[in-house]
């Protein structure tokens, strides 16, 4: 069976892996809107993998692990992506409350 890997994000370590993204890339695209727009590219393929895993069940292929991983993996990222969404939007307000 397929674990579904975790990880713990602290901020040390996502400074270190945004400083290693944008060492690579060059150009104006480098930075930050280039990591971000990696990123969400990356959430949309995790779920049209699970969409092809699942439309793959129902014509009745499929391993079911790997369906059911692939749907767990999909399930993951948006949560993820939701929290991370939440946390920006957070940041935002609490910027724009800031006294000048």
């Amino acid at each position: 069976m397929t674990e579904i890997p975790s990880m713990t994000i602290t901020p040390s370590t996502a400074a270190r892996a945004y400083a290693t993204a944008g060492a690579g890339a060059s150009g104006a695209g480098a930075g930050f809107g280039a990591t971000l727009d990696r990123a969400m590219r990356s959430a949309v393929d995790v779920g049209h993998q699970a969409d092809a895993q699942a439309t793959q069940a129902l014509v009745g292929g499929g391993n079911l692990t790997d369906i059911v991983t692939a749907l767990s993996r999909a399930e993951l990222t948006l949560q993820s992506a939701t929290a991370i969404r939440d946390r920006v939007v957070q940041a935002y307000q609490d910027i724009v409350k800031m006294p000048i």
